[in-house]
């Protein structure tokens, strides 16, 4: 362990990200009743050119007017790059209530895109003398932005998460596919004439796994987009899980489920690793460093394994 200890990531469950357009505000109350663990209010991708401002209105709105009971509520804006996203900022910070947790910035290239968002925010909430601190969390969409992952989790104490845009990122990467997410069909290897599907965004996951961990951020997987294929999400969610990442976006209601049901560690899941951590307890007690769980061994590295799963169920059961 580097002698410079790794902080830890915000402690919220965030399974499940679902979104929805600013310009539906019809959606706002199923989206409060759902399952989802946070709930993202979308200003950007979803929502025409003409619309943008009455999208704004409707999410000022709808943050005051909506029980969000104990959701994490989070509003897109605009990437920087548009004429929009200063409004977005300062309209909602200006007009909003307290009850908005975080702003999420798309298509993060540097860690100034998040410097010049923190800046305003800061400003507002000075002006309006508001309260409650938000939170930001970030989208890696671009190549520029996962080749500065690890600057931009580094980027501002008011970052809590970071996700995957994938489909975005393709485009950026200049890959040939229009999925996003999942397998793509010409992503393959052969070996004994037989097809073999790797996965596409696996480097890029752990890039993000690995800068969310080293500076405290919570690392995200982004939107799978064929809400038909439920198996194909599973796979990848799980996939990510592995990987560590915290949670998944849900483009679709029905993915919220499946999103809950990958990222909430298993009752068998959580028994193994506390049985894990009584045998390390049982072998630090007779003075050793191992011990022997079921047939394999076990060690202070195992213990460190096993308290991440019971973490994680205590915060999602707390």
């Amino acid at each position: 362990m580097s002698f410079r200890l790794q902080p830890a990531a915000p402690a919220r469950p965030n399974r499940c990200q679902l979104f929805g357009p600013g310009s539906r505000p019809a959606l706002f109350e199923k989206m409060a009743a759902s399952a989802a663990d946070v709930i993202n209010l979308d200003l950007e991708d979803s929502v025409a050119p003409d619309d943008k401002a009455q999208a704004r209105r409707n999410i000022i709105q709808a943050i005051g007017d909506v029980d969000w009971g104990t959701k994490h509520l989070s509003v897109r804006i605009n990437g920087l790059d548009t004429p929009f996203w200063y409004r977005d900022v300062v309209d909602l910070l200006e007009n909003a209530s307290e009850r908005l947790d975080q702003i999420m910035i798309p298509k993060v290239g540097c860690a100034a895109d998040v410097y010049a968002v923190d800046a305003l925010v800061t400003a507002v909430e000075a002006a309006m003398g508001r309260r409650k601190r938000i939170a930001l969390e970030v989208i890696i969409e671009s190549a520029a932005g996962i080749s500065h992952v690890e600057e931009i989790a580094a980027s501002s104490p008011r970052l809590q998460a970071m996700s995957l845009g994938a489909a975005d990122f393709a485009a950026s990467m200049g890959m040939q596919t229009t999925g996003i997410g999942g397998t793509q069909e010409n992503y393959y290897m052969i070996r004994e004439g037989v097809r073999h599907w790797p996965d596409p965004w696996h480097w890029a996951q752990a890039a993000i796994v690995a800068a969310c961990r080293t500076h405290g951020v919570l690392p995200v997987d982004g939107p799978f987009g064929d809400f038909s294929d439920d198996e194909g999400f599973r796979a990848q969610a799980r996939r990510s899980a592995t990987l560590g990442m915290v949670g998944k976006w849900a483009i679709h209601p029905k993915q919220v489920a499946l999103a809950n049901e990958v990222f909430t560690p298993s009752e068998a899941q959580v028994a193994e690793a506390r049985e894990i951590l009584a045998a390390m307890e049982a072998a630090k007690a007779a003075g050793q460093g191992a011990a022997t769980y079921k047939g394999r061994l076990v060690d202070i590295a195992s213990m460190r394994q096993a308290e991440v799963i019971v973490r994680q169920a205590e915060l999602i059961g707390g």
